[in-house]
């Protein structure tokens, strides 16, 4: 029995895992960062249909907002300075997907205490007050939060997790049927499928983490933000996030894996940042951040 259901789990993971790795879409062809094509499981979801759904889901958002008195008003000095970057960062944005030219994009402030941001499937930007305030954000890093969030909309990561969670039921469902007409017990398999099937989409979480790092750091360079500006952030998250899971049980990769995969890049965009500032690779300052115990970054 134990080698049955070994060999169920092993099976589990095939069916669930391997469309997913199926690429499409090319990159761009640039000077900058290098990554694959875009995963194909996102065509198992409708793009249009989760953009829209983002959209609405959006506007009920900060219309809630907006009558608890949490939604910040046009003139708010920060929200000037988020639609300020949003502004400099988006026209380098629109190279990695041309349905990004025609979305209607936004940019808003929510009032609340928690670090987080994101960007919806069609453009739709939010910060919370407490990500800028906790971590005293520059606006190089503000601009590398920015660049990862607009990354996971351009590369359709949500589409992309709707899609592999689909391959991933109908794995467990497969699972199931091959293990009641061997005999064993279908709902004994399923769990185990599903067991497998929750690492493997942890395992896929933290790669799309990891190329919205990646395809972040190249639009912020671009646009004439501070790479480096980014393993500033980090170490300030891990001040205030001393508490995270392991690694292997999150969905985001751990702090100095994250910092180390955000330096190997290094060499592909610093000389965009350069170029963007009219400067000698050589002859960029240190970049240093506003908070004690981060060292400046060369």
């Amino acid at each position: 029995m134990k080698q049955v259901v070994a060999q169920l789990l092993v099976a589990g993971s095939v069916v669930a895992a391997a469309p997913v790795f199926a690429q499409g879409n090319a990159a761009p062809a640039q000077d900058g960062v290098k990554v694959g094509g875009m995963s194909i499981m996102r065509k198992l979801a409708p793009t249009g249909a989760l953009e829209k759904q983002a959209a609405l889901q959006y506007t009920q958002t900060m219309q809630q907002a907006e009558q608890q008195k949490a939604l910040g008003p046009d003139n708010h000095p920060q929200v000037i300075r988020l639609r300020a970057i949003a502004k400099k960062l988006i026209p380098y944005a629109l190279r990695w997907n041309e349905r990004a030219k025609e979305w209607q994009w936004e940019v808003n402030l929510l009032g609340s205490n928690q670090i987080n941001a994101y960007c919806m499937p069609g453009g739709k930007i939010a910060f919370y007050s407490g990500i800028l305030t906790t971590l005293k954000l520059t606006d190089d890093e503000v601009a590398i939060v920015m660049g990862h969030e607009i990354a996971h909309a351009l590369r359709e990561h949500g589409a992309e997790r709707a899609g592999k969670a689909v391959a991933a039921n109908l794995g467990i469902k497969a699972l199931e049927l091959f293990a009641g007409a061997k005999g064993y017990d279908p709902s004994l398999a399923g769990a185990a499928g599903g067991m497998v099937a929750k690492g493997v989409m942890l395992k896929f979480s933290r790669d799309d983490e990891t190329e919205a790092d990646v395809v972040g750091l190249d639009i912020a360079a671009r646009a004439g933000f501070d790479p480096r500006a980014g393993v500033a952030l980090w170490q300030k998250m891990a001040m205030v996030n001393k508490n995270a899971p392991p690694q292997w049980l999150s969905t985001h990769p751990a702090g100095p894996a994250r910092i180390a995969e955000i330096q190997r890049h290094f060499p592909e965009v610093m000389p965009l940042y350069a170029r963007a500032k009219g400067l000698d690779l050589k002859a960029l300052p240190p970049y240093q951040s506003n908070v004690k115990g981060i060292a400046a970054i060369h």
